[in-house]
């Protein structure tokens, strides 16, 4: 998978389900800020991205992803290993 047909596809997953403008979701932007994102909210990302991609995303992981950057990179790296 492509680190084009990630950002896609995240960008898709999340602008539905958090019905937020995928224009919004650039490299260096908040996550947790333009989905606006409390700790229920950030459960259900974690869930729609660990479904999708079959990875795991450890609680010490996920607060270094701060920007949609930090999270492409994460699946990127997570999906060429499994």
């Amino acid at each position: 998978m492509t680190r084009e047909e990630i950002v896609e596809k995240v960008n898709a997953l999340l602008a539905e389900e958090f019905e937020v403008d995928e224009a919004l979701f650039t490299p260096e932007a908040n996550v947790r800020e333009t989905l606006s994102l409390d700790s229920l909210s950030l459960v259900d990302l974690v869930a729609i991205i660990q479904q999708t991609y079959k990875i795991k995303i450890p609680v010490t992981e996920l607060r270094e992803i701060k920007t949609f950057n930090n999270l492409y990179d994460y699946i990127e790296s997570h999906v060429a290993a499994a």
